[in-house]
């Protein structure tokens, strides 16, 4: 889902950036931030506000986090400019929304600017519990269904992201949100340079390579996205269709922490500590591959995989489709 903004488009053709844009306005610019506890919301928003105060940016910023159990929502407000009174951004008043879940950035697209806003976010799915009463496999999740292409008739311009996906390929699923920085980065007017620096004073030292080509890889998207012909745009992803799996669990013991979330929560109870004080699957196969582990897990030690399986007449829970 990518389109460039004509208003916001010189007579030259080249893009006039929102902080170019505010500077001469003398008004702020706003930033809206939002996704799921753990993905790293207050990270990105701290980044952007301490890369925009260094270049002598006032700076307003205002959070609602402490939900790092993953479920709870959190988001945050970053607005900058030459002079910022207010620390919240009002609805229809968002420069740009980075979402870092696909349900959330629904949630908050009020808040963008209807003529001119820029819309980015990762299409990771983190449906909450209360979305899987129905735990049998195939059964219908109450999850927001819009597509990509949807949205886009409500957005400007707009950008979605498998940003899991890129940083899962680098070898760092906790990159998706660098990813995201990356696409953010494209639409203000800070160098590549200020924003590696930023950012490596807020990732974990030994991420530092790994993130620093998160962010490259999310402006490399972006890039392609905004030059591309019509004509050469990424297709739409089809319906999903039925398809029958078993379930796989990927624990990663050395990011297990022992909080024991996942083993109380676990609807089928098919979760343990070991020993070690590990999570480890008791029994697979009462394991429905609700994805409840994954999604409550802080640590991100959880990966539930739906392989496809020879079984007739099953569909995939992940798809949230009965037959």
């Amino acid at each position: 889902m990518s389109g460039p903004n004509p208003s916001n488009c010189s007579a030259g053709g080249v893009q006039l950036l929102p902080v170019a844009a505010a500077a001469k306005a003398r008004e702020p610019i706003n930033v809206l931030i939002v996704g799921v506890g753990g993905q790293g919301v207050i990270m990105v928003s701290k980044a952007l506000a301490s890369l925009a105060q260094s270049k002598g940016f006032e700076v307003k910023q205002s959070e609602v986090h402490g939900m790092a159990k993953r479920g709870g929502t959190v988001f945050s407000h970053v607005r900058f400019g030459p002079q910022v009174w207010s620390p919240t951004i009002p609805k229809g008043e968002a420069d740009i929304l980075v979402a870092l879940e696909w349900a959330e950035g629904l949630r908050w697209l009020p808040f963008l600017k209807p003529d001119s806003g820029i819309f980015i976010c990762d299409t990771k799915r983190i449906v909450p519990p209360f979305a899987c009463l129905d735990r049998h496999p195939g059964a219908l999740l109450r999850y927001s269904r819009e597509t990509p292409a949807e949205v886009k008739a409500h957005v400007v311009e707009g950008y979605a992201i498998d940003a899991t996906r890129i940083a899962e390929e680098l070898g760092n699923v906790r990159a998706a949100n660098v990813v995201l920085i990356g696409a953010l980065s494209m639409s203000l007017d800070f160098s590549a340079e200020d924003w590696e620096q930023a950012l490596s004073e807020f990732v974990p030292k030994k991420t530092i390579a790994v993130n620093l080509e998160a962010f490259r890889l999310g402006r490399r998207w972006v890039e392609r996205a905004r030059t591309a012909p019509p004509d050469a745009q990424p297709a739409e992803t089809p319906a999903p269709a039925y398809r029958p799996y078993k379930v796989r669990l990927e624990i990663t013991p050395e990011w297990c922490k022992s909080c024991d979330i996942c083993v109380k929560l676990c609807p089928e109870r098919c979760l343990r500590l070991n020993a070690e004080r590990t999570v480890e699957l008791t029994d697979a196969a009462k394991c429905t591959g609700c994805r409840l582990c994954e999604w409550l897990c802080p640590d991100f030690a959880i990966r539930v995989h739906l392989d496809a399986a020879e079984a007739p007449g099953v569909v995939a829970a992940a798809e949230g489709i009965r037959p």
